[in-house]
């Protein structure tokens, strides 16, 4: 064999060596390309899903928007009192019509009866006809169809809405229908809302319907912000292509006659743009470079979906605590629910407010608050079980979900875990604070199989633990949605009622122990609310010494009482001073303004106060108190022995008179305990040269006892009720002046 025979040639070895790498090289490179391909393809599928969600959702939130504008206006006093009878159909205009076209856009707006006859609207800046409404009946018959059905659906369950003067954006919420449509080549939006006023049944009352036009300039600029590229509409017939990346809009009868249609944005293709020439250019390291791109691919995808993630997750979650939010908790309630049957066991919701949570803030500041929030966070964690979840819903309110509830035993258990972790102190860092926890709990299937319904019930039964005392946890009962509601109307009506006068103020007299002379009387104050009748002040007066309105309705009060006691001579008025209104800085000052200012005898008014006005600052009480008495006030400790340091009080402070609680004449034998207490503060007082009343006085024989301890005044049922001040004039023979009844 000669040289020639045995050597391999260059072409060959080359052949053997360049194309097997070759191939191997070319096939990585299939293999590189094919993979960033197919990643591309599947990150292009994946931002058009997400392209499309946003789409719907930012519609969906113009709808909604467009629906709560449209019942702010249909729902303001204007807009109802127009509609009222007698209509007015120029007051209706321009409370109506006019804001929706010229403000808010609205082409076509009508008010409607059950019957589909127009009483008011307004189409193309003019008045609008019945005529004008039967052309757009097609379109709207939907809408209003729709919302007539929820109105029954709430009206069977008495939903909260129908009552007078309801919130509008409530309304809208509640009861109102929005509804995107394609008609005459343009994108409208359709809204209805009932015209809640003074009807019983608003199901079959008056609607307000609109139609707004939504451009497709206006929705790219305005609501996706120029994020969709060649945004259009493409009318769809019948077996017709629809796109992929497509929007089915329906027209008037539900149909599907067109689509929104865009160019979906392509980050796989993006990234193939930049990867190709890179491939290319670097063929001869394509191996190790194929792999760089496949990692730096990979990062970039991972990354995108853990920041993806990231934003899902703030978007469930509560930044301070990283709890779920409200949005997350509403979402798993809903799933747990769904999962209720007759074997399986219960799911409650507990909801939690922190006592004295606002204390904090104001004596600490917001950084202390928010640590606060934190630890609260972890203690509640740790005493939860299993799948049990926990919420924030914002500021101090929490929310938790327990499953596996077998019985109330259950839940009480786990209150009793959360109130036991409260007890001990936060360290907040500037302080050691204490605060503690109210509980309201509602549970499935027994109080309720829809998540709004548990909600609701819970946050009822936390408003009744709250007025129990705070500290505590309730179950939700039957009988507490009357409650709820008598406490909204309170919370809503009581500012307006103090401006407008509508509250009352009755006297109960005082008499001289043998019950024939009137000493003297007290102001009482009265609601006489025109939906819930007359509300005791046992219910209003601690909500406005909750919502910081105590102060408004004691000095108008004061006022009252100094407006009818001046035509009553010889005889002293008392009133009641709430703590928090004799700690306010000018009370002396506004108490002394009033009295001057009615021209009353300030040594005819009597200012009653409890051993908790006083004991919170006894040196600002003593300054107060003695200012006003330099000026001739006289002062009363109302409710005198129930108290641990009433006798302090008398040697400090100097009263003129002392109130004996009437607890004392309800359990009093004349020769009982009570009767002896009675008869030792009787003589206590006329010892110390003090005045002597007794309340609750309400049988002749507490009057014959009363009278033969020497009691100076009784007041009670037995001897009178709290009388209007007319009653009052005709029991002391003042005739009323035209002064009086103007006033």
């Amino acid at each position: 064999m000669t040289w020639s025979q045995s050597r391999t040639s260059p072409s060959s070895a080359t052949a053997r060596i360049v194309w097997p790498v070759a191939a191997v090289l070319l096939s990585l490179l299939a293999l590189a390309v094919g993979g960033l391909v197919w990643t591309g393809q599947r990150t292009n599928e994946l931002a058009a899903d997400q392209q499309l969600a946003t789409l719907s959702a930012s519609l969906d939130t113009e709808k909604r928007q467009t629906l709560q504008r449209f019942a702010r206006v249909v729902g303001t006093p204007a807009a109802v009192t127009a509609l009222t009878h007698p209509i007015s159909p120029r007051a209706a205009q321009a409370a109506i019509g006019e804001p929706l076209e010229q403000v808010l856009g609205f082409e076509a707006s009508f008010v409607v009866t059950p019957e589909n006859i127009v009483v008011t609207g307004r189409a193309g800046a003019e008045p609008a006809d019945q005529r004008r409404f039967d052309a757009r009946l097609h379109l709207l018959a939907p809408a209003l169809a729709e919302l007539r059905d929820k109105l029954g659906q709430l009206a069977l369950r008495r939903d909260p809405i129908f009552t007078s003067g309801a919130d509008p954006a409530t309304v809208a919420r509640k009861a109102g229908v929005s509804r995107l449509a394609f008609d005459g080549g343009m994108l409208r939006i359709l809204v209805a809302v009932p015209m809640l006023g003074e009807q019983d049944d608003p199901t079959g009352g008056l609607v307000a319907v609109g139609i707004r036009p939504l451009s497709l300039a206006s929705l790219r600029e305005d609501i996706l912000r120029g994020n969709y590229a060649d945004l259009h509409i493409e009318e769809v017939t019948a077996g017709g292509p629809i796109a992929p990346w497509a929007l089915p809009v329906l027209d008037g009868q539900s149909m599907m006659r067109a689509t929104l249609v865009w160019r979906p944005v392509r980050p796989g293709d993006q990234v193939l743009e930049r990867v190709l020439p890179s491939i290319v250019i670097a063929l001869l390291a394509i191996g190790l470079f194929s792999a760089f791109m496949f990692a730096h691919v990979r990062f970039v995808t991972t990354d995108l979906v853990n920041r993806e993630a990231r934003a899902t997750h703030l978007a469930l979650h509560d930044p301070l605590s990283g709890l779920p939010n409200r949005s997350l908790f509403a979402a798993r309630l809903d799933a747990a629910l769904a999962r209720l049957d007759d074997h399986t066991d219960g799911v409650a919701v507990l909801f939690i407010d922190l006592d004295r949570f606002k204390d904090v803030n104001d004596t600490h500041g917001h950084e202390a608050g928010d640590v606060l929030l934190r630890i609260v966070a972890r203690r509640l964690t740790d005493a939860l079980r299993g799948a049990d979840l926990l919420a924030r819903f914002g500021g101090d309110e929490f929310a938790i979900m327990q499953t596996h509830v077998r019985s109330a035993h259950d839940c009480a258990a786990l209150a009793h875990r959360i109130l036991e972790a409260m007890r001990e102190p936060f360290d907040v860092g500037a302080a050691n604070v204490m605060v503690g926890a109210t509980i309201g709990i509602a549970i499935a299937p027994e109080n309720g199989r829809e998540r709004d319904t548990l909600m609701k019930l819970a946050d009822q039964a936390l408003y009744r633990a709250k007025n129990d005392g705070r500290n505590r946890y309730a179950f939700f009962q039957i009988g507490m949605d009357h409650a709820l509601i008598m406490r909204q109307a309170v919370d809503e009506d009581l500012a307006a009622a103090i401006a407008a006068n509508e509250l009352r103020v009755h006297y109960q007299p005082q008499y001289s122990p043998d019950g024939r002379t009137i000493l003297g009387v007290e102001a009482l104050v009265r609601w006489p609310h025109p939906v819930h009748g007359m509300i005791p002040p046992s219910t209003f007066v601690p909500m406005a010494e909750e919502r910081g309105l105590i102060t408004q309705l004691s000095e108008w009060v004061l006022r009252q009482a100094c407006r009818d006691g001046r035509h009553w001579p010889g005889i002293s008025v008392a009133v009641n001073v709430s703590p928090i209104q004799f700690r306010q800085a000018d009370f002396v000052a506004r108490t002394a303004h009033i009295v001057d200012e009615e021209g009353m005898d300030p040594t005819r008014v009597e200012l009653e106060l409890t051993e908790g006005v006083i004991v919170d600052d006894a040196d600002v009480a003593e300054h107060a108190m003695v200012e006003l008495r330099s000026l001739g006030f006289r002062f009363a400790l109302d409710d005198f022995g129930t108290g641990y340091s009433s006798l302090i009080y008398l040697r400090r402070f100097a009263f003129d008179k002392i109130k004996i609680d009437r607890s004392f004449l309800e359990a009093m034998e004349t020769t009982g305990e009570s009767a002896i207490l009675v008869h030792s503060v009787v003589h206590l007082g006329r010892a110390l040269g003090l005045t002597v009343t007794a309340e609750g006085v309400e049988t002749a024989e507490q009057q014959r006892f009363l009278q033969a301890v020497g009691c100076h005044q009784l007041q009670g049922y037995l001897l009178s009720r709290p009388l209007p001040a007319a009653e009052i004039d005709a029991m002391l023979g003042v005739a009323r002046s035209a002064e009086r009844l103007s006033a």
